[in-house]
């Protein structure tokens, strides 16, 4: 199969999901907009726990993606190679992250920093199975770019979301500065990059429980 039959087959193939994530995105800026329950929209900094929130579909979606590619012949070379790179994955962005928190005292060196570590984490989940990859990449930016714009009217206009707070310590800075930092930055990088290192953990997993052919 040509490259652009790829393309427009990962295009059809994220379509539906997008759309659902783009509604849930909308539904979870109205909650906090309307001050509903905090269990379902959380407005604190990081909005971590609400129960409305996109970060939910990541490893649903990457065992359904998954599925979708293995039965149309799109699986791994290997099912050990695309498992153990999505665990090696996630290994370097623990045991990277958590170096660059204990030992980098500013906030926006670290933020930036972290950002890389999901990059490289990527990277070496992506290898392991590339058309899941290349599927949780077209994906993550679906979904990802309406939030880091959500990210930034939020923060001009001050509505008291989740969307405009930065992390604890986060220093005062001008609008464009603060959204880069903790908006455009890890929406477009680290919550991407997250995308694809826990979908291909996921739906690498699902290989074990279903007898799917993997290309060889």
């Amino acid at each position: 199969m040509n490259e652009s039959n790829f393309d427009i087959s990962t295009r059809r193939l994220v379509l539906a999901p997008a759309l659902i994530t783009l509604a849930i995105t909308l539904l979870r800026l109205v909650g906090e907009l309307n001050r509903w329950s905090p269990v379902l929209f959380n407005r604190e900094a990081g909005g971590g726990g609400a129960l409305i929130g996109i970060v939910w579909l990541v490893p649903i979606l990457g065992v359904y993606f998954a599925l979708k590619l293995s039965i149309a012949g799109r699986g791994p070379a290997s099912r050990g190679r695309a498992i153990g790179h999505a665990v090696a994955a996630v290994a370097v962005f623990a045991v990277l992250s958590t170096a660059v928190a204990m030992l980098v005292p500013s906030i926006a060196l670290r933020i930036a920093l972290i950002n890389l570590v999901a990059a490289l984490a990527a990277w070496v989940a992506y290898r392991g199975w590339p058309a899941l990859g290349r599927t949780e990449l077209a994906y993550g930016l679906a979904a990802r770019i309406p939030v880091a714009i959500v990210m930034l009217v939020a923060m001009a206009a001050n509505w008291g979301t989740h969307y405009e707070l930065g992390p604890p310590g986060f220093p005062e800075m001008g609008l464009v500065p603060k959204w880069v930092l903790i908006g455009l930055l890890p929406q477009l990088v680290f919550w991407i990059a997250f995308t694809v290192v826990v979908g291909c953990l996921f739906g690498s997993l699902t290989l074990l429980f279903r007898r799917i052919p993997v290309n060889s």
